[in-house]
């Protein structure tokens, strides 16, 4: 028998103490944190010492390849960039088109398919999503919670940039369910913002707020209106590569200009380290003081005044100001028409920052709250309103179960998740999978295992008459829409020949509390061997496809490749067969890569061979039909 022990005050819990806690957690670019309501008040958690609310957003991995999480992670960015991670946030949901220009950034290897596959990150002889590495900071954070509170935690709500995308947030549930957390709700961080600060919980209030977020990495201004306790998103406006870390290495830079020599000895990468430290340290001095003066070694004494620091401020919040006036006008409003102004993220500490804001809005924005912890109390606010605790706040009908349909390999693509407010509609597009493909047959599940086969089938229809296509050229729609009476239509529709074809399902889909509760408690007890599984599938899928791809490219450029060439691919291609059969993702992936890096000059000479060719007896500055 467990018996739950307050860890703050020694006493025995009440059984009722421990029921219903749903922590909100704010999973941020630099820093994550976890809250509770404490007595019908929301505060942050800390650390395990009592000193830390904000857990760094970082992994690192150490020779015997176990995973560090936080402050203990960010220590290593120094002598161990190439095993340590940052940022993850910033690959959530994306592909590798999506984030190259972030990789040049990265010590560590992010691993470009060539396809549009999610990218993934290279440790070792291993190969992780951003999904796998956000799961061990919630799990950093689920662990930090439980601690505190002295009992098992399973239930949460996390907050998200209100431009994140339906793949980036189906990402950020993902992560959860991996760390053991059924997340109730993926909610806009600037919506939890204005729940820290009341706005929202009065149904008589109907008012325009802009939520004005700059943290360590990134920024993005709000636009919300807010009537009857519902928040809309009115526009959303920001810069994912623009934060306080853009001050910290512009003051390193002007320390540089200003003192000769020190460019040749920052190529040290500890002293280029101890300098970008001492760079944050200065702007946190100069928002409380005129002047900054410390010794970075014998040789160097490094100053910087305040109005130094208001000018090197002054592009970055120049460009935060212009965000601003996109916002405004994309939410067809006026300044005037705002009532109120947030203020979220660290480096809204900066008096500048408030100095510009005040000028800009015509009035003084509110930053009662800490910055960094706005973000993650409303979330707690959140948690504990769908904990029922709030009796004064209207919870509206949600979906039970996610919905979704069954994808190659027999994979559940979830369309609408779980706990998603009805009515709802969403959509997403798809393609065929072989030449000529004239059918597709549609099956609808209900569930959360990531493998439909764990999952229960609603009913399945045919999307008839495709006019034959290649593979991959088909857009089909599939829409599912949910009405206020939680009746499911499910609609496809082929976009090049309007072919159309559609399923209606009742509304109870025919299962019981009992029965959902079960499926919720499935999937999250066997999330990290379904993600294994589903892992393993999609790079089956990707593996197959390439190698179909590969034969291809050996019959179309044997006349430009020499036999050792067309011998190595073939070598290379039986590998990643092999490995398919072993069912070793990890293998599969290493063998994608020595494949696609072997064949890739190949494919660019055959592609300078097939320019030549189209050019030959044409003018460059003239290329209509002309005779010879």
């Amino acid at each position: 028998m467990k018996i739950p022990i307050d860890i703050k005050t020694g006493s025995v819990k009440k059984e009722t103490e421990t029921k219903d806690i749903i922590v909100g957690i704010d999973l941020g670019t630099t820093n994550s944190l976890v809250a509770i309501i404490e007595d019908g008040i929301p505060s942050v958690i800390k650390d395990e010492s009592g000193s830390e609310v904000l857990m760094p957003s970082v992994l690192f991995f150490n020779d015997d390849g176990k995973i560090i999480t936080g402050l203990e992670a960010k220590k290593q960015l120094i002598d161990h960039p190439a095993r340590t991670i940052k940022s993850v946030k910033r690959l959530m949901g994306k592909s590798y088109a999506d984030v190259k220009d972030f990789t040049t950034g990265t010590a560590y290897e992010i691993i470009d398919s060539g396809t549009d596959q999610l990218v993934k990150i290279k440790m070792d002889d291993n190969f992780y999503t951003p999904v796998e590495l956000s799961a061990e900071i919630l799990k950093s954070l689920k662990s930090r919670a439980e601690k505190y509170i002295g009992s098992k935690i399973s239930r949460a709500v996390i907050t998200v940039p209100a431009y994140f995308n339906d793949t980036q947030r189906q990402a950020t549930r993902d992560a959860g369910k991996l760390a053991g957390l059924d997340v109730l709700r993926i909610i806009n961080e600037p919506t939890a913002a204005s729940l820290a600060y009341g706005i929202g919980l009065n149904m008589d209030q109907n008012e325009i707020v802009a939520v004005y977020d700059l943290g360590g990495g990134t920024f993005d201004i709000s636009v919300l209106h807010i009537e009857n306790g519902i928040f809309e998103v009115l526009s959303t406006q920001g810069d994912t590569d623009l934060g306080g870390d853009d001050i910290d290495n512009d003051i390193l830079q002007h320390w540089v200009s200003k003192n000769k020599g020190l460019s040749e000895k920052i190529v040290d990468f500890s002293l280029y380290g101890k300098l970008l430290f001492m760079a944050e340290e200065a702007k946190i001095h100069l928002s409380h003081h005129d002047l900054y003066a410390a010794t970075l070694t014998i040789d160097f004494q490094l100053t910087l005044t305040k109005a130094e620091f208001y000018i090197i401020c002054k592009k970055w919040v120049d460009k935060t100001i212009k965000a601003c006036e996109s916002a405004i006008r994309d939410a067809k409003i006026s300044v005037k028409d705002i009532h109120k102004v947030i203020l979220v993220g660290g480096s809204t500490r900066n008096p500048y920052v408030k100095q510009r804001l005040t000028e800009f809005f015509g009035m003084t924005p509110h930053d009662e709250m800490n910055p960094d912890e706005a973000v993650a109390l409303g979330a707690a606010i959140q948690a504990d309103i769908l904990a029922g605790n709030r009796k004064d706040m209207l919870l509206l009908d949600v979906a039970p179960l996610s919905l979704g349909i069954e994808t190659v390999g027999g994979l559940m693509d979830v369309i609408i998740p779980r706990n998603s407010k009805i009515p709802h509609k969403a959509g997403r597009q798809y393609t065929t999978s072989v030449d000529g493909q004239k059918n597709l047959k549609i099956s609808v599940f209900q569930g959360e295992r990531d493998l439909v086969v764990n999952n229960r089938k609603l009913g399945e229809f045919i999307l008839k008459d495709i006019p034959p296509m290649p593979a991959g050229l088909p857009k089909i729609d599939i829409h599912f829409l949910i009405d206020a009476d939680g009746i499911l239509t499910v609609k496809a529709k082929e976009l090049r020949s309007d072919t159309e074809a559609r399923i209606e399902i009742n509304a109870s889909f025919g299962i019981s509390e009992e029965k959902m509760a079960e499926m919720l408690l499935d999937s999250i007890q066997h999330a990290k061997e379904d993600a294994d599984q589903k892992a393993l599938i999609e790079s089956t899928v990707e593996a197959q496809n390439v190698l179909l791809a590969t034969d291809k490219f050996l019959i179309q450029n044997q006349d430009i490749m020499t036999e050792t060439e067309s011998e190595k691919i073939r070598e290379l291609k039986s590998l990643v067969e092999n490995a398919i059969e072993q069912k070793n993702k990890n293998l599969i992936e290493s063998g994608l890569k020595n494949l696609n890096d072997f064949a890739a000059p190949i494919a660019q000479r055959s592609m300078d061979s097939l320019i030549s060719f189209s050019l030959k007896g044409k003018s460059l500055e003239n290329t209509s039909d002309q005779k010879s």
